[in-house]
């Protein structure tokens, strides 16, 4: 070799040598410029400080950043670093070498950039919980070296993208928790080192993806929470014996359970509530002996609870409940001594608990209300359920004493027992429950006093002792309960009055004591400071004085979230308008039967979802304000028994959906608004007991569901219509006494056959009692009555031939009514004896 070639070797190697840091520190600054670009597109962060152009010769210190031994970024770990912004400015073509990409736990919006299918190396790419819209790029599946890809939690929506099958190195995929939709399953080939897939809350459809059956080596599997239907292919069973985690919930999957369910012998977690699934639970699933779940909450299992599951020795949660299973509980069940959740409710599980439940320990939540079982709680079970933080036996038939022993349960915060034949007096050592959130022992037979230790449950949120025998009056202690938020204690024997102390819970939303023995004036302070009370009921016909200024100012009138309120019933006083304030949410009022006065202002049209509005039995007078027809989701109006005056308000008309309305016994005048012919769903009319003139009017045909009509003791003239007859569904009342109403009897009442009430006494009515009245068979007989009480006593007695006709009328009528349906003549029989016209003989006149 020449001189020259040697020398030119040499300077070639001194060149490559010194090229390539020169190469490399070039690439390090194009990272550090595309990083410092996608940084100044976001919103300012404390997390990203450390990417500065002070310190851009070196990015590889800057949070979050790791490269590889040639300075290069292989990795970006932003996870939870609080960023927001989009990742659409990120340069993926500057980062050749990125291997692992992890955004987790952010806010990033926007949509995935299809330019990422430029990181060629990426192995781990984690996107999760962010806020990622638009769908999911096709392009994602040129990440072929990808191992981790984590999209869960997002807002992610379409279908998701077959391309996902060239992820042949892949063994982490979730997708779940966003809006994705079903691809053609068939173009998404088999994952084969796939170990973990879950595609959980979801929007897919149709049946079970095919392409899952053939990933052989998956341990975890999450198809919950989608729309998936039809059979659980038996290829799963068969081919997935690596499976550990399978959650099928919340789907439409059907049929009965495979028996090849038990190959899958190394699962630990199997979900497959709310299904339909059918037929009977397998006793052979004991031999997935591994077993720590097993949820088949609501789905149509029926039968028996397989005694066969005392062999799960490390079963820790158990959920059959909302099944058809008809069996009672197997002593088995108490071998699973692991259990730490166990779930039978909604079922029809009959006997008693068996006593071998106490070896239960480790148990933190039992459920097992609504079936029908039966027998005493022992004290055994309450001395070995210390762990308990839920018990929930409501909706059965125990029987008994509650064990002091209930004490014992320190860590309860939910304890259900309504709805059972539980007897006695409630056990002081309930006020050892000082974790309690919720206690509800209502419609039991408990008796005796409410303990005074109830008082220690200073973290209670809900009281409900209500339908019980409970005497006594109500402990001072309860307004300690300073987080209660519903208190009931309705329909005891409770006496005395409210108690001051009951002012100091602020934040109560419902407070039921109506139907008791207490008495006396509510507690001024009620009410003040409480702006969250929903539904309040105080209806027990002895209360008495004006409404506590706190609950009238404070609550009534500031509190927006009120839904309900029930004061019917007391000797309440004061004005009624003042009492209250403008309440968007509620929806039930009633302050009947008490003696309220004022007037209604226009400002109650403004309880837009108010349903029933009952002040009746009041002293209430002034007009009724037009605004009542912005009330348009009324079912009920009744203003019945006040003084009220002045005429009914055309915009009534506007009441489209009130089923009754009563305006009875007031000083009304005017017409009859022809308005009220629009209230089509009105089943129950009342205007009797006013003062209305004119007509009545012939709309009311409109009202076709009326099954009851008052307008007696009124000043209406003119003729009945007789476009009344076709209200075919009257059946109560058609009552029209007591007016000044003339002509005859319209022929079309005879197709009123529903009717039990019929009144036109006291009227100008003339002409004959028209024969097609014998069609209206249902009319009560009041064995008291006389027949001459039936007829206008304005009017002279009929005689002779009329009175006669009269009196075979109504005897065929009233023998239609008999009590024993044995002693009714058959309608061919009446139809012949009226059409013959057979007139009976009359023995003495008829006002005799």
């Amino acid at each position: 070799m020449t001189t020259s070639h040697r020398a030119f070797i040499i300077f070639l190697h001194v060149f490559i040598l010194t090229s390539f840091p020169c190469k490399t520190a070039s690439s390090a600054r194009i990272e550090a410029e595309a990083l410092l670009r996608w940084k100044n597109s976001l919103p300012p962060s404390p997390s990203l400080n450390s990417w500065s152009l002070r310190y851009i010769k070196n990015p590889c210190r800057w949070t979050g950043i790791h490269c590889n031994a040639r300075g290069l970024v292989s990795e970006i770990d932003l996870s939870n670093a609080s960023l927001s912004g989009t990742i659409e400015n990120l340069d993926f073509n500057s980062f050749p070498h990125l291997t692992s990409l992890n955004l987790n736990g952010n806010s990033f919006n926007g949509s995935i950039p299809s330019g990422i299918d430029s990181l060629s190396r990426l192995v781990f790419l984690d996107l999760s919980n962010n806020l990622l819209a638009g769908s999911i790029p096709p392009e994602i599946g040129n990440l072929t070296e990808i191992r981790y890809i984590g999209l869960y939690n997002n807002y992610l929506e379409g279908e998701i993208p077959y391309q996902i099958g060239n992820f042949r190195k892949v063994e982490y995929l979730n997708f779940g928790s966003n809006f994705l939709k079903t691809p053609d399953w068939s173009r998404i080939p088999s994952f084969p080192l796939l170990k973990h897939l879950s595609f959980f809350y979801n929007e897919l459809r149709l049946g079970f993806p095919g392409f899952i059956s053939s990933c052989l080596n998956l341990t975890f599997l999450d198809l919950s929470v989608n729309h998936l239907t039809g059979p659980v292919p038996e290829s799963l069973f068969n081919n997935l014996e690596k499976l550990e985690y399978l959650n099928l919930t919340a789907n439409s999957f059907e049929g009965p359970l495979s028996a090849n369910l038990t190959k899958l012998s190394k699962l630990k977690d199997l979900w497959l509530g709310n299904n339909s699934f059918t037929v009977y639970i397998l006793d052979s699933i004991s031999l997935i002996s591994d077993l720590r779940i097993l949820e088949l909450f609501n789905n149509s299992f029926q039968g028996n609870i397989p005694a066969s599951l005392g062999r799960l020795r490390s079963l820790e949660r158990l959920d059959l409940s909302t099944n058809s299973l008809n069996s009672t509980i197997p002593s088995e069940i108490g071998r699973c001594t692991n259990l730490s959740y166990l779930a039978l409710a909604q079922n029809s599980v009959t006997g008693s608990l068996p006593l071998s439940l106490s070896n239960l320990t480790n148990l933190y939540e039992l459920g097992l209300s609504d079936n029908s079982l039966s027998g005493e709680i022992s004290s055994h079970f309450l001395s070995n359920w210390t762990k308990l933080t839920s018990l929930q036996i409501h909706n059965n038939t125990f029987t008994g004493e509650l064990p002091s022993e209930i004490g014992l349960l320190t860590n309860l915060s939910y304890l259900f027992l309504y709805k059972n034949a539980f007897s006695g007096s409630i056990p002081r050592s309930i006020g050892n429950l000082l974790n309690l959130l919720a206690l509800d022992l209502s419609t039991n037979h408990f008796s005796g006093e409410i303990p005074p230790t109830i008082g220690n449950l200073t973290h209670l949120l809900i009281l409900q002792l209500y339908s019980n025998n409970l005497i006594g009056t109500i402990p001072p202690v309860i307004g300690d309960l300073q987080w209660l938020k519903a208190l009931d204690l309705s329909t005891n024997r409770l006496s005395g009055q409210l108690p001051e102390s009951i002012s100091n819970l602020v934040h109560l939303t419902t407070l039921y004591v109506f139907t008791n023995n207490l008495s006396g004036i509510l507690p001024r302070e009620l009410g003040r400071n409480s702006y969250s009370s929903a539904r309040v009921s105080f209806s027990n016909k002895r209360f008495s004085g004006e409404l506590p200024p706190g609950l009238c100012s404070d609550c009534f009138k500031n509190c927006t979230s009120l839904t309900r309120v029930r004061l019917e019933g007391n000797h309440f006083s004061g004005n009624i308008s003042d009492a209250f304030g403008v309440h968007p949410k509620l929806k039930f009022l009633s302050v009947s039967r008490n003696q309220f006065t004022g007037q209604l202002t226009p400002k109650w049209g403004q309880y837009e979802q108010l349903t029933n509005f009952q002040m009746d039995h009041n002293r209430i007078s002034g007009v009724i304000p037009a605004e009542i027809g912005n009330l348009t989701q009324l079912h009920v109006l009744t203003l019945d028994s006040n003084e009220l005056i002045g005429e009914v308000p055309t915009e009534l008309g506007n009441l489209n959906q009130v089923f009754s309305l009563s305006l009875g016994n007031n000083q009304l005048n005017g017409e009859i608004p022809r308005s009220i012919g629009q209230l089509t769903s009105l089943q129950f009319l009342d205007l009797s007991r006013n003062k209305f003139t004119g007509n009545i009017p012939d709309v009311l045909e409109n009202c076709e569901g009326l099954q009851s009509l008052n307008l007696s003791n009124n000043f209406l003239l003119g003729d009945i219509p007789f476009e009344l007859g076709k209200l075919l569904r009257l059946q109560y009342f058609l009552d029209l006494s007591n007016n000044s109403l003339s002509g005859v009897i319209p022929l079309s009442f005879g197709k009123l056959n529903s009717l039990e009430n019929f009144n036109l006494s006291h009227n100008n009515l003339s002409g004959r009692i028209p024969s097609a009245l014998s069609g209206m068979i249902t009319l009560q007989n009041d064995p008291d009555t006389f027949l001459k009480d039936l007829l206008d006593q304005r009017l002279p007695l009929p005689t002779g031939q009329i009175a006669e006709e009269v009196v075979f009328v109504v005897t065929v009528a009233l023998s239609c009514t008999r009590s024993t349906p044995e002693s009714r003549p058959h309608m061919r029989y009446v139809a012949q004896q009226l059409s013959a016209n057979t007139q009976p003989y009359l023995p003495e006149p008829l006002d005799q």
